[in-house]
């Protein structure tokens, strides 16, 4: 039975965030030399789920994951792209934004669980710009509100038509009792630095802000009546173009499938397993069986099957599916098995490599892989044993973990090596987190001359003890301990209160500054949390509920 065709606890089909271009309904995909062109042009008929059409080019999940996978195929496949167009296949709208009619129907696991997806896809939209030199244009004809106004904002250029018509807005909290909550706050004020009162009037207003306006309170960058449009986007095109490092000439890689079989109790793919007893979810990484190889153009020739890129494709697959089909899980343990000498040679070929496009969009790909990670609203454990491979890139999955542990020595009858980790310069900077930082860094925020410790060590491998000293893991264990140790913490951890860890492991993971996504994923994404959950936005009377059926929303108005 294939992975996609298995059924939720309510009957729903799981959601499969797997996709490509032949299948796309709601988004065209066009390339032509440095330009891509992205035409968003939503097939109403073809929601996620039953019970509402996405008129007005609105959007549910399946719609972002379409937009998610093209915005992959775009680094990976189509080196020569430098700026991408953002445009509408509709007359007179934009994006009319998140579908209300969805956002009323799902459940509230749903709901915040789509929006931290969209969230993720809009810093990769960003991430794309800050470090693979692909820019993106977004040109705005019609109404582009809420959601749709939220897309154009992660754009790095906002050109807006000055027909007398076309407007953005945010107008969530009028209409909705909502907030722009895909991170549409933030990206106003802290991106587009908008005054505090321009901005309170632009979030208030239903009918949203147009022409010279727009462009003097930083709304967007630009109007261009019709008749000056086309000419106005290509020479905005060719500026962002010539500022883009992206190779001219090189070929890009096909992403191939990924082959996932649904087993008793999971999930198989090549390199990733995923295993869900009781509310456990246990996600084994399997190193790579070869060498790396030669140089750069065997890189290029194994394509989408080289080890380290066909493991994060895999392992970010998995972390989806858990979090928007497995909502009762409590908590994610991951493991690994393989030689650990092997796993550092990837991460040394990839340093060796750094200035080739592909390695560094495999970089880049597993940064965004271990946010994901870091933003799973699920207890982290990492678990190394004997025959794990837990080095370099893979180590950072014990940095993320809520906790780990370590098993000193060997278990009895098992004659594998004694557990080790690695660290690797790939640790001490390739992959910051939401707030700026290194997973070690943020682990000793007050310590620097831990860290300076760490990467003295890098190469060597790390027996429990060492780690342990080094405050590498939380816990070492002996043979004696491990499994009732690791047994009652997990009971433990499925004992408390799902809302209350949520709560508790976020405000723990992301210490030190404060950015633009750490105030996405963290204020933001907390406070749309709750106001999700209010009868003013969800109740039977709420704003949600009575949306265009012609009721007035009865509000609680008691400040909270």
């Amino acid at each position: 039975m294939a992975e996609a065709d298995r059924k939720l606890s309510d009957g729903k089909s799981r959601i499969d965030f797997k996709t490509y271009p032949s299948r796309y309904r709601h988004w065209k995909l066009a390339t032509e030399g440095e330009v891509a062109t992205l035409t968003m042009d939503v097939d109403e008929n073809a929601p996620l789920f039953e019970g509402y059409q996405l008129k007005l080019n609105s959007y549910d999940l399946g719609v972002d994951i379409e937009l998610a996978d093209a915005l992959e195929r775009l680094r990976f496949e189509h080196p020569q792209v430098r700026v991408i167009l953002l445009r509408s296949g509709k007359p007179r709208v934009f994006c009319a934004g998140a579908n209300i009619r969805m956002l009323a129907g799902a459940s509230h696991a749903h709901k915040v669980g789509f929006c931290k997806f969209t969230n993720e896809t809009r810093n990769a939209i960003e991430d794309a710009s800050e470090n693979s030199g692909q820019r993106m244009i977004c040109v705005v004809t019609g109404s582009c509100a809420g959601g749709g106004y939220e897309l154009a904002l992660a754009a790095d250029h906002i050109i807006l038509v000055d027909d007398g018509s076309s407007t953005v807005s945010l107008p969530e909290l009028p209409l909705l009792a909502v907030l722009p909550g895909t991170g549409g706050l933030t990206r106003v004020t802290d991106k587009r630095k908008v005054r505090r009162d321009h901005a309170d009037v632009f979030c208030t207003t239903e009918e949203g802000i147009k022409g010279k306006r727009a462009v003097d309170w930083k709304l967007v960058d630009e109007v261009a009546p019709n008749s000056k449009l086309d000419e106005v986007v290509k020479t905005r095109t060719k500026e962002f173009a010539a500022r883009s490092d992206r190779p001219a000439d090189a070929k890009g890689i096909v992403l191939a499938p990924i082959e996932v079989r649904a087993t008793a109790n999971g999930r198989e793919s090549k390199h990733v397993s995923v295993e869900i007893a009781g509310r456990i979810a246990t996600i084994t990484l399997r190193g790579p069986d070869a060498a790396p190889p030669a140089n750069a153009e065997a890189l290029t020739a194994q394509g989408s099957a080289f080890w380290p890129l066909a493991l994060a494709r895999e392992l970010d697959d998995a972390i989806l599916d858990i979090r928007m089909n497995e909502f009762d899980t409590a908590a994610i343990v991951f493991k690994s098995t393989g030689d650990a000498a092997a796993v550092l040679a990837y991460d040394a070929f990839l340093d060796a490599n750094k200035d080739h496009w592909l390695a560094r969009e495999i970089r880049l790909k597993w940064k965004r892989v271990l946010k994901r990670v870091d933003l799973t609203s699920r207890t982290l454990v990492t678990l190394i044993e004997p025959g794990s491979c837990f080095a370099g890139t893979l180590a950072e999955l014990i940095f993320a973990a809520d906790r780990s542990y370590m098993l000193v020595g060997q278990r009895g009858g098992d004659n594998r090596p004694p557990a080790a980790v690695a660290l690797a310069p790939v640790n001490f900077g390739a992959y910051p987190m939401s707030n700026g930082l290194t997973r070690l860094a943020t682990r000793f925020l007050d310590d620097d001359g831990a860290v300076e410790s760490s990467r003295k060590t890098a190469g060597k491998m790390l027996d429990a003890e060492a780690a342990e000293e080094l405050g590498l893991i939380t816990f070492a264990l002996d043979d004696i301990d491990w499994e009732d140790e690791i047994r009652v913490f997990l009971e433990e951890r499925a004992s408390f209160s799902a809302d209350g860890l949520t709560g508790l492991e976020a405000n723990l993971r992301f210490g030190g500054p404060e950015t633009m996504e750490t105030k996405i994923f963290a204020r933001l994404t907390a406070w749309q949390n709750w106001i999700f959950q209010r009868p003013n936005a969800v109740g039977e009377e709420g704003a949600l509920r009575r949306y265009g059926t012609g009721q007035k929303a009865v509000f609680d108005t008691k400040r909270v």
